[in-house]
């Protein structure tokens, strides 16, 4: 498990609901397909100490009803999908809810997007890594996957290459990285991986 060489003051793992409701937290578990973060996020559920929703991007996937749709409509049907969860996500943080968040950055719009939805203070991101031949392994064990798609996101996911903290599926359990990860919470440091990108980003708006 790997952390950010970030320093700072410590951060909230998550807001105290008094009047009006403060942002909650986001952990966000950014790899490829079959990478473990639907494991991970399982046992975070298990291990946090408060109410945290799981919202899996493949659960709205799941909620599209309708015929098969030609590549091109396809693909525009799957990116309003995106921003839409995007959208849910931001709006149940912004309620005061605290989120696991389980997605990937294979496109960098999606990164850009939720750097420009997200309060980057609250977010944790996790970049949550495994061996390319575990990968193809799992994904072949597993048979609800396109064969190759692991390696086809490999590069692309991490491609941002800045996160608060970093964890290898490949050598370690799903338990032991949401353990780690919410020892991570109590002095998580910052500026946040966040923070820092959309400091990048002049055209967004700044936080205020």
């Amino acid at each position: 498990m790997r952390e950010s060489p970030a320093s700072g003051a410590e951060g909230s793992a998550g807001p105290e609901v008094s009047g009006q409701a403060a942002g909650g937290l986001i952990i966000f578990l950014n790899g490829t397909s079959s990478s473990g973060k639907s494991s991970i996020a399982k046992e975070l559920l298990a291990v946090l100490g408060e109410p945290y929703f799981h919202l899996p991007v493949d659960a709205f996937h799941a909620m599209r009803s309708g015929p098969e749709l030609p590549p091109d409509e396809l693909a525009l049907v799957l990116k309003r999908t995106w921003m839409g969860f995007h959208r849910a996500v931001a709006g149940m943080a912004a309620a005061g809810n605290n989120i696991v968040v389980d997605h990937l950055f294979s496109e960098p719009w999606r990164l850009h997007d939720c750097l420009g939805l997200f309060s980057p203070q609250d977010v944790v991101l996790v970049g949550v890594h495994c061996p390319l031949p575990e990968l193809e392994r799992r994904e072949l064990a597993r048979g609800d996957r396109p064969s190759g798609l692991a390696a086809r996101q490999f590069d692309r996911v991490h491609a941002h290459g800045l996160y608060d903290i970093e964890c290898d599926t490949g050598s370690t359990s799903a338990l032991d990285c949401a353990r780690q990860i919410k020892e991570f919470l109590g002095r998580r440091p910052t500026p946040t991986a966040f923070e820092q990108m959309r400091a990048s980003l002049p055209l967004l708006p700044a936080e205020g």
